[in-house]
């Protein structure tokens, strides 16, 4: 009887590593299962074609793989021929799914994250969860992969060197143009995320914010109908009524251009003098945010105030 057992206990042993297999050019692969943790899986932004072999090898070997959407991990898995055990986890849940994810892995399972298509935790849920994983000692691993923040930096032809990324910028126009202004300051190239509904608004904010800078629009990466423009914020937003904003948006914008930091404050009230000769407040500033790169609002206070000046 114990030898039926023990055969019983190996064969639903086979059984259960045969399951953790993924289908690739044809051919089934097995993998072993994965070791306890916490893996955070990078995961394709468009092209399914993107996973690495490594997060094949790790979504078919764990336990549990916790996904945003199960709906459009599904269609990933169902790709590679993955038989993963999916469970939600995303912001909505977070809070009720977190603690049973730490008690799995308090029992030794092994649990991927991965977001709906790119890096978890890059504006996707995954934090609070990554963080108390580490403070309760589980090891967490990190298998890189795709990322519509780095694809886009690569084929936007705009500096690398030194990049902020902001992620959604606010919804209502006041909070973004203010925000917008902040993020002038910074002298580094710039990635936004952007929705189609709000993408046309946003130009126009930057470039009242940002004055004359190189951006490029980044729509449906990796995707069929991926579409990269390239030109000035404030070509872009002229024709921004043309744009197709189907589709998901990132968006790279250059750097503040090198005089803004060679133009002083005399030389600045300067330009602005010799342009209201002429000009109005509104076409003076616009003139001097081109030629300094400094933010709209510090322009237009300093225009009104000459502007005054003037006149008395």
């Amino acid at each position: 009887m114990r030898a039926k057992n023990a055969r019983s206990i190996e064969t639903d042993a086979n059984a259960e590593d045969a399951k953790r297999s993924f289908v690739l050019a044809g051919q089934t692969i097995i993998v072993p299962r994965a070791k306890p943790g916490l893996y955070l899986v990078a995961t394709p932004i468009g092209n399914l074609g993107d996973i690495t072999l490594r997060a094949l090898e790790t979504l078919a070997g764990v336990d549990i793989v916790a996904c945003e959407d199960t709906r459009i991990t599904h269609r990933l898995m169902e790709r590679y021929a993955i038989a993963a055990s999916l469970t939600p986890y995303h912001d909505h849940n977070a809070t009720t799914a977190r603690p049973k994810i730490l008690e799995k892995l308090s029992q030794g399972a092994s649990v991927a994250l991965v977001s709906d298509a790119g890096t978890p935790l890059i504006s996707d849920p995954g934090f609070k969860l990554v963080r108390e994983a580490c403070a309760a000692g589980f090891e967490v691993a990190a298998l890189p992969g795709p990322s519509s923040v780095l694809a886009a930096l690569s084929v936007a032809a705009l500096p690398t060197d030194r990049f902020f990324f902001e992620g959604f910028l606010p919804a209502k126009q006041g909070a973004r143009r203010s925000r917008l202004e902040e993020l002038s300051r910074i002298d580094a190239t710039l990635v936004l995320f952007e929705s189609g509904s709000r993408v046309q608004e946003s130009l126009q904010d930057i470039a009242i914010a940002m004055g004359q800078r190189e951006v490029a629009i980044c729509r449906e990466l990796t995707k069929l109908h991926e579409d990269v423009r390239r030109a000035t914020v404030f070509e872009l937003a002229a024709s921004a009524a043309t744009l197709e904003t189907r589709g998901e948006f990132v968006l790279v914008i250059a750097p503040p251009p090198d005089n803004s930091a060679k133009l002083s404050d005399g030389d600045l009230d300067e330009l602005l003098r010799a342009s209201l000769k002429h000009d109005s407040v509104k076409d003076a500033v616009a003139n001097a945010m081109e030629v300094s790169g400094r933010p709209r609002r510090e322009i237009y206070a300093r225009a009104l105030e000459l502007a005054k000046d003037k006149a008395r």
